[in-house]
């Protein structure tokens, strides 16, 4: 398979919330495969912007290959970062509206998801190509404060560092009044969430020539 983009993410491991997941979202980013989702009015349509990445949470966003960098080698420089990273945790996941859109947030103490994430996006940098022009034109249509611009241009994206906050997005944005209950419609379906959250493996992921996301490996952090 040849991938035009490249992402590590955190994959919850086989089992309910995984589950839960692929078949909310429609995608399972683990098997590369459509998932039925829950026969529920408009579901498709608040989910459509989130399925094509998969339930995961971001650690390095995704990227397109620097010149010369070959795959084989970003996964050796994966392996070798999840060495020296060690695993992290908090109290657990809770159900969260994130502007106008829904996500599984952390809870607690988070300073250590925030070090693995701040790990893979600078161990990893020299593999990302430098964003274009036009990159920079659509991030900044987000209207990014200074600080954020700057991560934009020195990670290229401006949710990393001390911009990022660790989540798992379940919707697109939502229309205000929709919010309450499409809250409890996810309350419905969501398995018992984790406590705590363990995030112990990384996940090297590529983006396929339709536009989805699927899972390349999974690499164990034993640093």
């Amino acid at each position: 398979m040849s991938y035009t983009r490249y992402a590590i993410y955190y994959l919850p491991p086989e089992g309910a919330l995984a589950s839960f997941g692929a078949a909310w979202l429609g995608w399972d980013c683990v098997a590369g495969r459509e998932v039925v989702q829950p026969d529920v009015p408009l579901m498709e349509r608040i989910t459509r912007k989130p399925r094509k990445y998969g339930f995961h949470g971001t650690l390095k966003p995704p990227f397109r290959l620097a010149d010369g960098m070959e795959v084989d080698e970003l996964k050796s420089a994966v392996a070798l970062m999840a060495q020296t990273c060690a695993p992290a945790q908090s109290n657990g996941l809770r159900l969260t509206c994130l502007g106008r859109f829904l996500a599984l947030t952390a809870i607690g103490d988070t300073q250590g998801i925030a070090r693995v994430a701040a790990t893979c996006v600078e161990a990893l940098d020299h593999f990302r190509a430098p964003l274009t022009e036009a990159d920079l034109v659509q991030r900044r249509k987000a209207r990014l404060t200074d600080q954020q611009d700057a991560l934009l241009r020195r990670w290229g994206y401006p949710f990393v560092m001390e911009e990022f906050r660790f989540h798992l997005t379940l919707t697109g944005r939502l229309p205000v009044d929709q919010i309450e209950a499409w809250t409890q419609t996810a309350q419905a379906y969501l398995p018992p969430l984790p406590e705590p959250f363990v995030l112990e493996e990384v996940a090297l992921v590529g983006e396929r020539p339709d536009g989805r996301f699927e899972l390349i490996e999974r690499v164990p952090l034993s640093g």
